[in-house]
């Protein structure tokens, strides 16, 4: 075991600037010689950056390391301002209590329910794009509507609204797109939006999450808090959607741009779960490890001992990429027997919202596949805008053609 602090030298993290969808060969230096590094981010303290799969889901889920410590401290950050992390800057018991409360919407029955409508978006949408015709740009018809859309039914949030909250919701996922004071500024009118929602829903109760969640905060004082109602609204409602509206034309540019993949689901499209999974494992969304748990005692990861107090960042990227237990990890296989990826994150935090999304892409790619069988790029892939200054990595614009 080595002790942390004989360890002296931090590397600079991120180690390059994100290169479309392309994970940096350094995870896999570090996974092979130097599990545990020690980094230093462009703001914040330094901290360990954990790069084997084992040692990430173990920093993730052992509740030896905190989130809650976080609070106070100059957590380390790509991004010069500290966020008001709601719920991801809560440990048990206060999380659990939070999240019990919005579990219940996201089970795999409630989410299953939901499929035919999301089923009868997706092909109203790709109805316009047809529309529209050929070629037409797959995020501005397609990626960037579908996932609002379902999210709003089940928040009960006006769509007519949507122009406004994604926007809004970006500071959120801002690195250095927004300046610190338009992130509060939108923060602000997020937060103030979903507030008038609430009061609403006290003047008429209706059939949805959003009106579940007041209903729970009035009638159990204890339970929720005014301020914390708001802030867990705002996040699902931002959550719920960013994520997937970035990750589908990430799937989509993967599948493109690797036509035997693509061939192999439209020959067979029973694969669509299988490869849904095995598309969150492969793509880095993040730019960068975030989140750091702090270590509240003493405790050896990947034969280092970290001391308590000090930050660990958990690679997701990298351990969904680790050898020890992923074969051919760098391969895009969706045959693969076993794929426990770490793509929704692992322990308390675990996405709340991954059975909605697998349902969602799901969903995308069924339709997707099935409308256009000869779905393709309509400019160079070295023509493919990206966005930059974001917590994931995305694409701007995705012309495609059939």
């Amino acid at each position: 075991m080595v002790a942390g602090q004989d360890v002296v030298q931090a590397r600079a993290y991120p180690f390059g600037d994100p290169d479309r969808l392309n994970l940096d060969p350094m995870y896999a230096e570090l996974r092979r010689d130097e599990p545990l590094t020690r980094v230093r981010l462009p703001f914040g303290e330094e901290a360990w950056l954990a790069t084997r799969y084992d040692d990430v889901r173990m920093v993730l889920g052992d509740a030896r390391f905190s989130r809650a410590a976080s609070v106070g401290r100059d957590e380390p950050r790509t991004h010069p301002h500290q966020n008001d992390s709601g719920m991801l800057a809560m440990d048990p018991p206060e999380h659990t209590r939070l999240r019990k409360l919005i579990a219940k919407a996201f089970t795999a029955r409630r989410v299953e329910l939901l499929r035919p409508r999301t089923q009868e978006i997706a092909n109203g949408l790709l109805d316009d794009m047809e529309r529209h015709g050929s070629p037409a740009d797959l995020v501005e018809h397609f990626a960037d509507v579908l996932p609002v859309a379902v999210i709003c039914e089940l928040l009960g949030v006006p769509f007519a609204d949507r122009a406004k909250f994604q926007t809004w919701s970006e500071a959120i996922i801002s690195t250095t797109s927004l300046t610190p004071q338009q992130i509060m500024e939108y923060l602000g009118n997020l937060h103030g939006y979903i507030a008038g929602l609430i009061a609403q829903r006290r003047v008429q109760e209706t059939d949805d999450l959003l009106s579940a969640m007041v209903k729970a905060r009035d009638e159990d004082e204890d339970r929720l808090t005014e301020q914390e109602l708001v802030q867990l609204s705002a996040g699902l409602l931002a959550a719920g959607h960013e994520t997937t509206v970035t990750q589908l034309p990430n799937f989509m540019y993967v599948l493109l741009t690797n036509p035997d993949r693509l061939a192999e689901l439209r020959d067979d499209p029973a694969l669509i779960p299988a490869a849904v999974d095995e598309l969150m494992r492969y793509i880095p969304l993040g730019t960068a490890a975030a989140f750091a748990r702090y270590a509240t005692e003493d405790i050896e990861v990947g034969g280092v001992l970290v001391r308590a107090g000090e930050p660990v960042l958990g690679a997701l990227a990298s351990a969904n990429r680790d050898e020890r237990v992923f074969s051919d990890p760098d391969e895009l296989d969706f045959h693969r027997e076993s794929n426990p990826h770490l793509g929704f994150g692992h322990g308390p935090h675990h996405c709340v919202g991954a059975q909605l999304a697998r349902m969602e892409l799901q969903v995308a790619l069924h339709a997707l596949i099935t409308r256009f069988p000869k779905l393709h790029l309509a400019v160079a892939e070295q023509e493919l805008p990206w966005k930059r200054g974001m917590l994931v990595r995305g694409l701007k614009k995705l012309p495609v053609a059939w």
